[in-house]
């Protein structure tokens, strides 16, 4: 029998307390903005099980557009990407692999895991920037496909009445998020790919593709197995953030 992973077991009892009652969650929050907002179970849930943490002790700021430092942040833990299975030959930094990204800050390991794992961020990413809808859902499926150790799978395109807008290296993720019901699309059949996406809606998403991996592990593959050897070569940002800044 194979090893149930962390972010499995978390995600099941995530959902299982979501179904107990969205009441009780709402009373056990400690953020006090998330009244009516879209999602508010979701985001309460992802909390619960440690994956995303507010802008202050009680507020999650959810219509606050999203940094880069946060999403990367949020994406690492909600995934529970590491370096565990990783051996170096020296230390990996930030600076290794990006030109804005500071080393020794609060966000520095989130990149570096990102790195390290082959989530695909550019190299002159800037923390502080805020990320549109299809970096956030380029950046997100990634993790999510590492994370499940997914295949790659044929999809049937999703009609985009926007899709002139998008670029054209995240149109596969765009579409991909489509079809496993991670995005959607807005009344008019738009995606928005060059908007500000919001702490809330990122929340979202994160919620729904844990929610994908765990009702589908049969696509999820056996892990590579051996340690990887990596490469010898490989005032702060963002909002002021409480803990795991995300």
């Amino acid at each position: 029998m194979g090893i149930q992973p962390k972010w499995l077991s978390l995600l099941t009892a995530s959902v299982l307390t979501l179904s107990i009652s969205g009441q009780a969650l709402a009373a056990d929050s400690t953020f006090t903005d998330l009244r009516n907002v879209q999602g508010q179970q979701k985001i309460e849930s992802l909390k619960e099980r440690g994956f995303v943490s507010g802008v202050t002790a009680t507020e999650f700021k959810p219509n606050q557009t999203l940094n880069a430092a946060q999403g990367i942040q949020m994406l690492v833990n909600s995934f529970q990407l590491s370096l565990a299975q990783f051996t170096f030959i020296k230390a990996p930094k930030a600076s290794d692999s990006y030109t804005k990204v500071k080393d020794g800050v609060w966000y520095s390991d989130a990149f570096i895991i990102a790195a390290v794992n082959g989530v695909e961020v550019p190299r002159s990413v800037d923390p502080a920037a805020d990320l549109t809808r299809e970096q956030f859902t380029s950046y997100l499926m990634q993790s999510m496909e590492k994370a499940g150790n997914l295949p790659m799978i044929n999809i049937k395109p999703v009609k985009i009445g926007d899709s002139a807008q998008l670029t054209p290296s995240y149109q596969g993720a765009v579409q991909r998020s489509l079809v496993m019901n991670i995005n959607e699309l807005d009344a008019k059949g738009n995606f928005d790919p060059k908007g500000k996406i919001t702490r809330a809606e990122a929340a979202v998403m994160i919620y729904n593709a844990l929610d994908y991996l765990q009702k589908h592990p049969e696509m999820s593959q056996p892990a590579a197995g051996a340690d990887h050897a990596a490469q010898e070569d490989t005032d702060d940002t963002a909002s002021g953030e409480s803990t795991s800044q995300s």
